[in-house]
């Protein structure tokens, strides 16, 4: 029979709409395994340490569809940010911290929504179901099993549990590498702008946001391109109300916990890539 036109579109179609569903079915393996296997798969499906027995949800945790709490810098968040004031690292008064410290916020403030040990992990605005939001926050109904928490808080002395004493912890709501990036000097360090022992970061307009990062070129990543295995930074704009420093003229990128985090992988303590010879750190500082 002899092939028509019409015969190789519909060909080339069906061969397009297999490519696509495979990609689909990566992709869904591979979202799943990010979080599910992890210990921030806190619902009745996850491996534990800790779990909580009223839901099977893994997202509800940490957000919700509708009705989140945007006082935080964190995607449609499903925690209420509290007033808590920290103890930052700057408090001690160490002579090799040249970078100004704004007060704790930007996407750190939502990870410290749990690891300050104020709350309970399953205290949320919005439940699963219909009728169950509270702009307040509420624990959603179930019990707790595992020895790492008490009460559903991450238990007293473990690492995870931080307090609100952050002295011990590396800086975060930090000016990256002794500060003076800005869209007007962005790479430059001339007129003493940033300090020589950190790598210059990278910055590129991406829809209408300024974004930064520090490159790391890992698992096949492309230099000059933002990528979830790049260190993150987060730009903060100027005073009090952009949850940057007194003084700041302009928005600045800015160290948070998810520089060197990444809450949905699967890599061990959630580092955004293997710490084999320091990388994490050596990713940002010159040593």
């Amino acid at each position: 029979m002899k092939a028509t036109k019409t015969m190789y579109r519909n060909r080339f179609t069906w061969a397009l709409a297999g490519l696509a569903c495979a990609a689909g079915l990566a992709f869904t393996g591979m979202a799943s395994a990010q979080i599910a296997t992890t210990k921030h798969n806190l619902g009745t499906t996850g491996p534990g340490p800790n779990k909580f027995g009223g839901t099977d949800e893994l997202c509800v945790f940490c957000h919700t569809p509708h009705g989140a709490d945007t006082s935080a810098a964190a995607p449609l968040w499903n925690r209420v940010i509290s007033g808590t004031t920290y103890q930052t690292y700057d408090s001690l008064g160490t002579s090799t911290l040249d970078g100004k410290t704004a007060p704790v916020g930007s996407v750190s403030i939502a990870c410290m929504s749990c690891h300050d040990g104020t709350q309970a992990m399953n205290t949320v605005i919005n439940a699963p179901g219909s009728g169950n939001y509270n702009a307040t926050g509420a624990p959603m109904a179930g019990a707790w099993t595992g020895a790492n928490q008490t009460g559903g808080r991450i238990s007293a002395g473990l690492i995870t549990n931080l307090t609100t004493d952050l002295r011990n912890d590396h800086p975060i709501g930090i000016q990256y590498g002794g500060g003076g990036f800005t869209a007007t000097t962005p790479t430059a360090r001339a007129a003493g702008i940033g300090d020589a022992d950190f790598v210059s970061p990278q910055s590129a307009v991406i829809g209408i946001n300024r974004v930064w990062w520090v490159d790391t070129t890992a698992a096949g990543g492309v230099a000059g391109s933002r990528q979830k295995t790049d260190m993150a930074l987060y730009a903060r704009g100027p005073g009090a109300g952009g949850g940057g420093y007194t003084g700041q003229a302009e928005a600045e990128p800015f160290v948070e916990c998810a520089s060197c985090h990444d809450p949905h992988t699967a890599n061990p303590t959630f580092l955004r890539i293997a710490n084999t010879g320091s990388a994490v750190c050596l990713a940002c500082h010159v040593k």
